[in-house]
């Protein structure tokens, strides 16, 4: 199911699956925050994202993989795959 992004810019629909990286994630949209935010899914790790601007939700997430991976280099840890 897609979300439709409304700004200023107009209406675009975003696909709240997305993929970066081999990581998955599902974006939701929290009604009562007024943000939309997301988790890595299939992993063990705790990693997530939020905004409040549905334009840039990709952009977090990628922003979420990439610092995982960085978080686990630095600490010399395996980053868990999706299985």
């Amino acid at each position: 199911e897609d979300i439709i992004c409304c700004s200023y810019k107009g209406k675009r629909k975003i696909n709240n699956n997305i993929i970066y990286k081999g990581y998955r994630t599902k974006i939701e949209f929290d009604r009562k925050d007024n943000i939309f935010y997301g988790k890595v899914e299939g992993i063990r790790d705790f990693v997530n994202f939020h905004t409040d601007d549905c334009l840039k939700i990709e952009e977090k997430f990628h922003d979420a993989v990439d610092d995982y991976l960085e978080f686990c280099r630095e600490i010399e840890k395996e980053p868990e795959v999706i299985n």
